[in-house]
């Protein structure tokens, strides 16, 4: 049995695939090592877990997650994971992998992910060879949902928000100035309430003034992180996470004006990597029977 994890900041999907491929799917919330604890995440796969045989039975863990790009950070969620799937041989990869063997599988390619933040990175068809530095939502996160939610608020409060559209803004999001900089400032997570905006923007994504605000968004992010990329004129181009998923017309034009190769777009890769892995199994037991035979 075998468990694959795709956690962005806000939601973590799960696939768990048996021996006979039969899967059973799951969502949790996301976990970011870089704002949650060990014991956070452990208590609440536990949670999810609570009285399922999984817990025993998996054999191999592969989790992608947002926020573990470094030894110390992927520990804090390997640690977690391997107090809940005791027999399981646990693995914890960047996000950014699983962006690139989601939508390049084997082959090369540039693979962007634009969600709650966003990330990139240049794929050799086995591994990442090059990364475009994410400075976080606080600095960077150009593209995504943190980014696009930080040009509203900017555009409300500095006066610059149509007025056509005021009145149904202040009626999903009630209570004005206080409300608004109390999440941002108070609470634990202002990245995920900075892309809850998204969703509005979405719902009127027709409207002048958010077509400007998410070209310059999707420009800002290829021009400052794609662009750098060595071969990025003639390699693909592919996206996942929501944000990308929603508004790939308008990633696509800002693509198509600078002679870049749009690729696939996915709001989950989650099924994508499942299918990954179960390819990778399936050649290790062709191989394996290959040499039996031979033998």
């Amino acid at each position: 049995m075998i468990v694959v994890v795709d956690s962005g900041s806000t939601k973590a999907d799960w696939k768990i695939a048996n021996e006979a491929e039969e899967v059973q799917s799951l969502t949790t919330m996301g976990f970011n090592p870089v704002f949650h604890s060990t014991e956070l995440i452990c208590n609440e796969v536990e949670k999810a877990f609570r009285d399922s045989p999984v817990r025993k039975e998996a054999a191999f863990v592969y989790y992608y997650g947002a926020g573990c790009w470094d030894d110390k950070l992927k520990k804090n969620v390997y640690d977690a994971l391997a107090r809940v799937f005791v027999n399981a041989e646990v693995e914890v990869e960047h996000d950014l992998l699983g962006a690139a063997r989601s939508t390049c599988g084997k082959s090369a390619g540039i693979a962007c992910i634009l969600g709650t933040g966003s990330n990139s990175c240049r794929y050799d068809g086995r591994k990442v060879v090059d990364n475009v530095t994410n400075l976080g939502y606080l600095v960077g996160d150009e593209g995504s949902g943190t980014h696009l939610g930080k040009a509203l608020i900017r555009a409300y409060f500095y006066r610059e928000f149509p007025e056509s559209l005021k009145a149904a803004l202040d009626e999903e999001y009630p209570g004005g100035k206080q409300a608004m900089l109390g999440h941002i400032y108070g609470k634990e997570t202002p990245n995920v309430y900075l892309a809850s905006f998204t969703r509005f923007i979405k719902n009127h994504k027709e409207h002048p003034f958010f077509q400007r605000l998410l070209y310059n968004s999707f420009a800002e992010f290829i021009d400052r992180h794609v662009r750098k990329y060595h071969n990025h004129l003639s390699l693909p181009i592919h996206f996942i996470g929501s944000v990308a998923y929603h508004f790939q017309d308008i990633i696509q034009t800002v693509l198509e004006e600078r002679g870049m190769l749009s690729g696939i777009f996915i709001q989950k890769p989650i099924d994508n990597l499942l299918g990954f892995h179960l390819a990778e199994f399936a050649g290790q037991s062709s191989t394996a029977k290959a040499n039996i035979d031979e033998d």
